[in-house]
């Protein structure tokens, strides 16, 4: 899976480069939004085939709170340490953390404070993204499949869904969408949380 999506992304970069003209990239956002819903559709295509699927999260119990809550402790004490060895504000590397891989929505919240913070919560947040997509099957394949939810973050329910779905199974791929929106609902409320701790 790694190799394809890294093929696919070389691939991508090709075709921007030598391919597709210039103003096709007015386009490519609805491309993406399409190819994303047609992916969850057939995630949810798997995720439907499971039966009894309520009665499985009700057995999951606890698991189902606590991968959101070590993920979002994870990033945000993660993100500090990082701050700490940059020489950061730590309510500032707190609250870049806080974005939890959901780029768009701390870039602008922090673009607020500064055009610096903004940049570089969108920067971090991109790179988690993509650092996610390349690392989820090994994380699943080597270490668990619990913890191949952690790399996506808030993006564990959209983007990086089908990857962790194909990297392991039905029950994982609904903890993943539990997590991811979890995490995307305490992006707006954690990241400004922070950044009034200044």
């Amino acid at each position: 899976m790694t190799i394809k999506i890294l093929l696919s992304v070389g691939l991508g970069i090709l075709s921007g480069l030598f391919v597709f003209p210039t103003n096709m990239t007015d386009y490519i956002e609805m491309f993406i939004s399409i190819g994303l819903c047609i992916l969850l559709f057939f995630v949810g295509i798997d995720i439907g085939r499971q039966k009894n699927i309520i009665n499985k999260i009700k057995e999951m119990g606890l698991k189902v709170i606590l991968v959101p809550l070590m993920v979002a402790v994870g990033s945000i004490v993660g993100s500090m340490v990082g701050g700490i060895i940059l020489g950061m504000p730590i309510n500032e590397a707190g609250a870049i953390g806080a974005g939890f891989g959901w780029y768009s929505l701390s870039a602008i919240e922090l673009a607020k404070h500064s055009a610096e913070l903004g940049t570089l919560a969108f920067i971090t947040n991109v790179c988690r993204e993509i650092i996610a997509i390349i690392t989820i099957p090994l994380v699943a394949k080597y270490i668990g499949k619990l913890e191949s939810i952690a790399p996506g973050g808030a993006t564990s329910m959209d983007t990086t869904l089908p990857i962790v779905s194909n990297s392991t199974d039905g029950n994982t791929a609904v903890i993943s969408f539990i997590t991811g929106v979890s995490l995307s609902l305490s992006v707006p409320i954690l990241v400004p949380l922070f950044m009034m701790l200044a």
